[in-house]
């Protein structure tokens, strides 16, 4: 049997302000709707990836906004991620060359904070 994950929640305080900043590097918008007054639920969905991200309001999570620490995704070139996360105006912090790859590291606008691993050659 598969598991596969293909939703994570990521706490906001400002779902519009999230939205914008998570459509300008690059996600896609796929759901935004508001069932009720006190639910709106937002699935964003990074470009090739299989998995997309929640955020809303009323979705009865307890994690506090900011506090994801790190969202781990795999890239295929850390030095263009770099660039194209910067030319969209985020601070991101990079490129690490550890062992295990090459990470270019971001924050959204709550803090959650964000790492992209370029996988290199394992010998």
């Amino acid at each position: 049997m598969d598991w596969k994950i293909e939703l994570i929640f990521v706490p906001v305080t400002d779902v519009d302000r999230a939205k914008e900043f998570y459509t300008r590097i690059g996600f896609h918008a796929d759901i935004d709707a508001s069932p009720s007054q006190d639910v709106r639920f937002v699935q964003l969905t990074p470009p090739g990836s299989a998995c997309s991200i929640a955020i809303g309001e009323g979705l009865g999570s307890d994690v506090p906004p900011g506090t994801l620490d790190v969202i781990q995704v795999v890239v295929a070139d850390a030095d263009a991620a770099l660039a194209q996360l910067r030319a969209v105006g985020v601070d991101a912090e990079g490129v690490e060359e550890l062992d295990w790859g090459r990470f270019v590291s971001f924050r959204d606008p709550d803090g959650n904070r964000w790492a992209l691993q370029e996988l290199v050659p394992y010998d």
